[in-house]
């Protein structure tokens, strides 16, 4: 299976997630700390991975003078900095992919037939052309797949630490959901203007170009939906993250371009 049949799967899992964790904002007072995290809280998902993160947000939150809207913002940024050499593998292996399908269309039509043995052998073909070449097909998904996760904790630190649920940053306090709807907003457009300069960076073709299409309009709006239940901080997580995303494929855009001006002169 391919690397572009697995991120719509992933993003729709991430939605998935998504909905789970605003149906649980829903349930529960905007007023309350849910199960308090501290260093002896139990389970292995709170203790290592839960209350590092509010530890952390905590002590940049000391640094920057008491601000956790502040500290969440750089806390977010790091993350994207510590997942960008999987971002920047993401889109290498996107390009090889995009390279090598020449190859692999001739591959198709060699093995055209539907026999159990030629579909095998196709498989085998397909696997060396990947080696030869050095793609991984799920590499691509990699990133995706670790967004669940922090997603995940991020929305149980804010919910299980008194000092980043009860305090306020601009206009809105971070446990509760926006009053006037500006960060889901922002969210939803950011999100957007994300995906759209990650398919410039990397165009699909055919079915694959139609499923990103689809979602290049589904996720904004689906985004902006739950930002609106769930806490401001995780909303403003979301912002950051696609701002820092889409100056980062930016970035990277830019000496490609270069690189293949330069190409083309010579």
């Amino acid at each position: 299976m391919k690397n572009k049949k697995f991120k719509p799967l992933f993003t729709v899992l991430l939605l998935v997630l998504v909905l789970a964790l605003a149906g649980c904002s829903s349930q529960t007072s905007s007023s309350q700390i849910v199960h308090p995290v501290g260093p002896n809280s139990p389970g292995i998902w709170t203790h290592y991975f839960v209350y590092p993160l509010s530890w952390f947000i905590k002590q940049v939150a000391s640094i920057c003078g008491g601000n956790y809207g502040l500290s969440i913002i750089i806390v977010t940024i790091l993350i994207r900095l510590a997942l960008l050499p999987l971002m920047i593998k993401q889109i290498r292996s996107t390009k090889a992919m995009q390279a090598i399908q020449p190859e692999m269309m001739k591959l198709k039509e060699k093995y055209s037939s539907k026999d159990q043995n030629t579909m095998k052998k196709l498989n085998e073909e397909t696997m060396k052309l990947y080696q030869q070449h050095g793609v991984n097909p799920l590499s691509g998904c990699l990133p995706l797949f670790i967004q669940m996760p922090i997603l995940m904790a991020f929305y149980s630190a804010i919910r299980g630490t008194e000092e980043i649920f009860h305090n306020s940053f601009l206009w809105f306090k971070l446990g509760e959901h926006d009053p006037y709807y500006i960060l889901p907003v922002l969210a939803g457009i950011t999100t957007f203007l994300s995906q759209k300069a990650s398919m410039a960076n990397n165009p699909a073709t055919g079915p694959a170009a139609q499923q990103m299409k689809i979602m290049l309009y589904i996720m904004p709006v689906m985004i902006m939906f739950f930002a609106t239940n769930l806490p401001a901080a995780l909303a403003l997580y979301w912002v950051v993250g696609n701002v820092f995303m889409i100056v980062q494929t930016m970035a990277i855009k830019i000496p490609d371009a270069k690189h293949n001006v330069g190409g083309a002169s010579k």
